[in-house]
């Protein structure tokens, strides 16, 4: 009996002999533009270069003046890098000796670094084009993330100081620019990882198990822009309720939150609704014949927004999905309601990681390859986990139709008791700042502040981060805690939305309470080592082991079976399978790390899983 594991499709084919006849082999290591060999290579390593480091413009939701042709200039590509000793203030106008390809995180071999440092200086000498400041206009410096502490300088000028590894952050650097000539760009980082108490996720400067390499320094894009003097930083839509409307939220820069905003919604490039008012105040935009995003039709309306009059306006473009999520009753149990509909979240776990790029997908096509493939599967959600993801990741989502579970990158785990009352405060900050960059993504329908009790300093602290989430974002579920019989501060808080238990292999089966809906966290983790596709000298964390293909297929088809026959009698409303590929120490996905060989045969898995969400439905 022979048995194929599927490829890619994006690399050769690789067919390979778990307990069966042998198969030819053809999987060839690629070398990264560094000269490098990677510990691992994916489908995508060999087309990253110095010329096309993710080149796609990186914030879709606020577009200028559109997605389609947006105003810009990457600064991702090669920069002068020098690791350094510690967080002095960096030297002006001297070359470092070291090259750094930005954006992937110095640890990762896409970098051309591949080597971890505490602290880092980047520097890149860039030629401003001229129309960018001309007729008054200002130049925007925007990062995507940057891993932990950054402190960038324009021409010596400090011009913004951020502090948090996973959200956003940009400056006017209009002020420190030289009348001509190239521009000084310096970024001093402060790395520590987990050895200081902040937000890392799973990232160890010691990895093992469960968690993964550290990815440190720049790991978004970076990126500059010509805007007006007052612009808008943010826009944000909000469906009504009543499924037939927009509100219209927009965060300006500059000294202009009473400038005229005006927002026409469009279908299919026909207006559909419009709006204008002060940006400072909400806008309200009625939408003709409305129609509802969800995975099974994940429409999205795009917006035209234009903020101030004459030659100073500022014209962006945007796009949401109409859809609300919530918790309410239905047969006297509480479920989760997707646009009114009682509907069951089938999840995957996501870690977002790649062999390469670390925290950094090679290229987009990879980004969306994940996204894709776990739709492909049949799945309806995806559990975004203890990371945040680049804006297009989002947008990928957003398009493809799957609903997103986001956690909180935790803090390191195994010593809550010891967390100072300023690792404490970092955290909320952390957390508020994570729920307003991403609030207006339509596929996110609910939070997760701690998981399994990493870095939670008390049971009650999960109840005081999920009150304080709900707060800031009434519109979404709130799961206070996924996991709350294991392993860390273990223990329901009775607070939140969400009643979350992890079962491996389980799946668990927990019943809804007076006022939460029930799911399972965290479940499956069935491991199949696949010899080839494996992260090199790192210990196996093995699940629960099984010995072939064959057993994969039979074993996953059997667990989300009892999710199918079982789950709708107590009335669940999600559950979350671990994972869609492996991670270094982690066999248990139905893809290997590199995402070369599917693991799993699709039809099956799709045709159990379509089954499962139909149960449920009503």
């Amino acid at each position: 009996m022979t048995s194929k594991i599927k490829a890619s499709g994006l690399g050769a084919c690789i067919a390979l002999a778990l307990g069966f006849a042998p198969m030819a082999m053809a999987d060839q290591a690629a070398t990264s533009w560094s000269g490098k060999t990677p510990p691992l290579a994916t489908p995508w390593t060999a087309e990253v270069s110095p010329t096309n480091a993710l080149p796609e413009y990186p914030r879709p939701q606020l577009a200028r003046p559109s997605l389609e042709s947006p105003r810009w200039m990457s600064l991702n590509g090669l920069w002068e890098f020098a690791a350094t000793t510690g967080a002095a203030k960096p030297a002006f106008g001297q070359s470092l000796k070291d090259k750094v390809l930005v954006p992937y995180p110095i640890e990762s071999v896409l970098s051309g670094v591949q080597k971890h440092s505490d602290d880092m200086v980047y520097r890149r000498l860039v030629d401003v084009p001229a129309d960018f400041t001309a007729k008054g206009q200002h130049v925007r410096l925007n990062f995507g993330a940057v891993a932990q502490d950054a402190t960038v300088y324009v021409n010596g000028k400090e011009v913004v100081r951020h502090t948090g590894g996973y959200t956003s952050f940009g400056a006017d650097i209009t002020s420190a620019l030289r009348p001509g000539g190239q521009q000084e760009i310096v970024v001093a980082v402060h790395a520590p990882v987990d050895g200081a108490d902040v937000m890392v996720g799973k990232q160890r400067l010691k990895p093992e198990g469960i968690f993964y390499t550290a990815a440190s320094g720049i790991w978004q894009s970076v990126w500059i822009e010509p805007v007006p003097a007052v612009s808008l930083a943010k826009l944000r839509f909000t469906p009504a309720k009543t499924l037939d409307a927009f509100t219209v939220d927009a965060t300006v820069q500059g000294v202009g939150k009473d400038a005229p905003l005006h927002v026409t919604a469009y279908s299919d490039g026909k207006a559909v609704g419009e709006a204008t008012g002060p940006a400072g105040k909400p806008l309200r935009i009625a939408i003709a014949n409305p129609r509802t995003w969800s995975p099974d039709d994940p429409f999205l309306y795009t917006f035209k927004a234009t903020l101030g009059q004459g030659e100073q306006r500022d014209e962006v473009t945007s796009y949401a999905g109409l859809r609300t999520i919530a918790v309410e009753k239905v047969d006297g149990r509480n479920r989760i309601v997707l646009n009114g509909k009682p509907t069951f979240l089938l999840a995957t776990l996501d870690q977002g990681y790649w062999p390469d790029g670390l925290h950094t997908a090679p290229t987009d096509a990879a980004l969306k390859f994940d996204v894709q493939k776990t739709k492909d599967f049949g799945f309806n959600t995806i559990r975004k986990h203890i990371k945040v993801e680049p804006a297009r990741w989002y947008y990928w989502t957003d398009r493809i139709g799957l609903m997103v579970w986001q956690d909180m990158p935790s803090l390191p785990n195994g010593h809550n008791e010891k967390l100072s009352e300023a690792a404490k405060a970092g955290f909320r900050k952390d957390v508020t700042s994570i729920v307003e960059q991403l609030k207006g993504e339509t596929s996110i329908i609910g939070w997760i502040p701690f998981n399994e009790g990493w870095g939670q300093w008390s049971i009650g602290a999960a109840g005081e981060l999920a009150a304080q989430i709900k707060k800031l974002d009434p519109t979404r579920i709130v799961n206070a805690r996924s996991g709350y019989n294991c392993c860390d501060t273990k223990g329901d808080v009775h607070a939140g939305d969400i009643i979350d238990v992890h079962d491996y292999q389980g799946p668990g089966l927990p019943e809804p309470d007076a006022t939460r809906a029930s799911m399972d966290g965290e479940h499956g983790g069935l491991t199949l080592n696949v010899d080839g596709h494996l992260w090199p000298n790192t210990a196996i964390n093995p699940y629960g082991a099984v010995k072939d293909v064959a057993a994969l297929n039979d074993g996953y088809v059997a667990n989300t079976a009892v999710l199918r026959d079982k789950g709708p009698g107590v009335g669940m409303s999600g559950s979350v399978y671990t994972q869609i590929t492996d991670v270094e120490g982690e066999h248990n996905g139905l893809y290997t790390y590199d995402r070369k060989v599917e693991k799993v045969d699709e039809k099956r898995v799709k045709a159990i899983n379509e089954a499962t969400i139909k149960a449920f439905a009503r």
